[in-house]
């Protein structure tokens, strides 16, 4: 695979900097076998058939933008995800200057910190001297979120910021990223999705800060995903199992909880309970087990998101279908418009 093919051209003026109000209000194209279709959000209780299951990712968005210093050294940190050792791998600004057995100091809460180690790709493990509860409420009121650096914020998130980048279905605590497919759900979208005959449930996975990072290498081979903690839930495990059972559809709520799924899912494509890691980089080839839908955001260039959908639906495909939206002023990434693919 050559990284061309997953590379486009993206005018400045189709990278969405404010979600649509309401939520549901959002464009939405669906990439069908048989064409393009443009509609709204708001359509897709009549796109889905009763007795389809959506399956959501309830992680919470937490604050994890931190200023450090270490003597005069000004760094910027980024929290990733936890460790089982209650230490946090985080990304660093200048982590060059960064060496195991420093000790940085932040302004939230008079936190310290020791640095343990150092990757090569500006990561570092950090070991707070506060954790639990505490640590939490200290994110909670020093940190800043860690919007995309493609949302204009030239002084930091805004207010409106805070509620704008959480979902509907936000519950566990954890993400550094937001499941961005599922804020375009709103509570009459849901009841219309009900009404529908439409099933509901909810996957955890915690979305690290290096989600929608593009590649920097031309080898895609050679490039590896943080790993990040996800959770499913026997119950809901049985749930997805009777659906496709039943011969009913899958329909998965952004590419975190179709990675989620794939990894939960064995060699006959049974979805069983699943509590872990995972660093599963889907690209084309993939052969896909759960999902026969996928809704989800318009993806950065050379991004292993937009490799993940080319392998849903179509290297090909995709390209004319982001062709068709750029064309069509449709409006892109994390605030931005969504797509409903046919897998392929």
């Amino acid at each position: 695979m050559d990284i061309a093919d997953f590379d486009f051209a993206l005018p400045r003026e189709r990278i969405a900097q404010h979600p649509a109000r309401p939520r549901d209000a959002a464009r939405l194209l669906e990439v069908a076998p048989d064409g393009f279709y443009d509609r709204f959000v708001r359509d897709l209780p009549a796109l889905l058939r009763p007795g389809d299951l959506l399956v959501a990712n309830d992680t919470r968005v937490i604050p994890a933008r931190l200023a450090a210093a270490r003597g005069a050294a000004r760094i910027g940190i980024t929290l990733n995800r936890p460790l089982a050792d209650g230490t946090w791998h985080a990304l660093a600004r200048n982590a060059r200057r960064l060496h195991p057995g420093d000790t940085l100091g932040f302004e939230a809460g008079n936190l310290t910190a020791e640095v343990i180690a150092r990757d090569p790709d500006g990561g570092v493990v950090l070991r707070f001297d506060r954790q639990g509860e505490e640590f939490a409420e200290i994110l909670r009121r020093g940190a800043a979120l860690a919007l995309p650096p493609y949302i204009d914020r030239p002084t930091g998130p805004v207010a409106q910021d805070a509620a704008d980048y959480q979902t509907i279905f936000a519950h566990h605590p954890g993400a550094v990223a937001a499941p961005t497919a599922g804020l375009h759900f709103t509570p009459a979208l849901l009841e219309a999705l009900d009404r529908r005959g439409i099933g509901r449930v909810a996957i955890t996975l915690h979305v690290g800060a290096g989600t929608f990072l593009p590649l920097r290498d031309d080898d895609i081979g050679r490039h590896r995903l943080h790993p990040e903690r996800g959770e499913i839930s026997a119950t809901v495990a049985d749930a997805i199992e009777g659906t496709r059972g039943a011969g009913r559809r899958i329909v998965a709520v952004g590419t975190t909880t179709l990675r989620l799924l794939e990894s939960a899912a064995g060699a006959d494509g049974t979805v069983r309970e699943f509590s872990g890691e995972t660093d599963l980089f889907i690209r084309p080839g993939h052969v896909f087990r759960t999902a026969n839908l996928l809704l989800t955001n318009f993806h950065l260039p050379r991004s292993t998101l937009f490799m993940l959908v080319c392998a849903f639906a179509g290297t090909a495909r995709m390209r004319a279908a982001y062709a068709h939206a750029i064309a069509g002023a449709y409006r892109f990434y994390s605030y931005g418009d969504a797509t409903l693919l046919h897998r392929a």
